[in-house]
């Protein structure tokens, strides 16, 4: 049995903006990986079959990386792609690969970002994965702007 997992964060900026975050090699540089922790390499190719592949360091001085290919995109308002570690990452995901969905909505002065990831092997992948995910998302609020204190 797989679980997932879903956050959502309210940005103060258009969804155009958000989606460039989200799919291009720099976009990604600026904020992925957990908290105020450098992402040292990104690639990314914005289109159905292109390739990605992400490497960042973790507070305990780890380096971890991520790769996949985009499964469906459709600027500004949504983004599909695979997820897998090709070195560190969470020990529960060796040799699997689970799924990452970016959804953007126009909303009051910015956008809606609904990110989900499924097919993770079990809760403690969950809950590991939604710490990662929550201060690299906290990174991309401070850069584009937070509509609400909550983020």
């Amino acid at each position: 049995m797989t679980t997932s997992l879903a956050m959502v964060r309210r940005i103060a900026a258009r969804p155009s903006i958000v989606f460039e975050a989200l799919a291009t090699a720099e976009g990604i540089a600026s904020w992925w990986g957990p908290e105020a922790l450098p992402v040292l390499a990104a690639e990314f190719d914005a289109s159905v079959g292109g390739a990605y592949r992400v490497r960042f360091q973790t507070g305990d001085g780890q380096q971890h990386e991520a790769f996949g290919q985009v499964l469906d995109i459709d600027p500004p308002y949504r983004l599909t792609m695979s997820w897998a570690y090709a070195h560190g990452g969470e020990p529960e995901e060796a040799g699997r690969t689970s799924r990452l969905e970016f959804v953007l909505r126009a909303i009051d002065g910015g956008t809606e970002l609904t990110f989900t990831q499924t097919d993770l092997k079990n809760e403690v992948s969950r809950q590991n994965h939604e710490h990662g995910w929550a201060g690299a998302f906290a990174k991309l609020v401070a850069r584009l702007g937070a509509l609400t204190p909550e983020g």
